[in-house]
């Protein structure tokens, strides 16, 4: 009996999921100039707990390497990862902790949680659309984010393009569940 009022006390948690490097994607695009500068990070990680059943308990944290972005255009990416950019060297990572999930209708979510990057802390919010069929899901999203809220692009300098003021961060993201 006593085992049974143990496990009935624990908090419910939802499923686990490792992520598919392979077949996942975490970037972002901004107006640059009159072209768009569009961004893949290739070292990311995502400590994943979800459950569309039981939202409450989800959770998730993410990780990106900030001086692994690129873009094709190494002469920009050395910039954006620099002191005006990511500060890649002082500041390896921004981090995504979710603090809540809510369902809309269908297939679609929103999360919301906070980006810290550069030492600065701010909230988002990240409409996705989620598939789930046989222990695989396959979530895309996308939120936009303030490049000033984060201390970056502040002195740019006039010899650079305009910036604009907004990045768009997506996600495309496929994973497993583990339990």
């Amino acid at each position: 009996m006593a085992l049974l009022l143990a496990a009935l006390a624990m908090p419910a948690s939802a499923a686990h999921w490792n992520v598919d490097a392979a077949k996942s994607r975490l970037g972002f695009t901004v107006p640059w100039g009159n072209a768009p500068y569009a961004v893949t990070f290739r070292q990311w990680s995502a400590d994943i707990d979800f459950d569309p059943a039981d939202l409450a308990h989800s959770r998730v944290a993410a990780s990106i390497a900030t001086g692994s972005l690129t873009s094709g255009d190494e002469d920009t990416d050395k910039n954006v990862r620099a002191v005006e950019g990511f500060k890649a060297g002082t500041f390896p990572e921004a981090i995504f902790e979710s603090h809540s999930f809510t369902h809309q209708a269908g297939d679609h979510y929103v999360a919301t949680g906070t980006l810290s990057i550069r030492g600065a802390s701010r909230p988002v919010t990240l409409p996705f659309t989620l598939a789930i069929k046989d222990g695989a899901a396959h979530m895309v999203g996308s939120a936009q984010v303030k490049w000033a809220q984060f201390g970056m692009g502040r002195d740019m300098g006039a010899e650079l393009p305009p910036i604009a003021p907004l990045a768009t961060v997506t996600i495309d993201l496929t994973a497993t569940r583990k339990n």
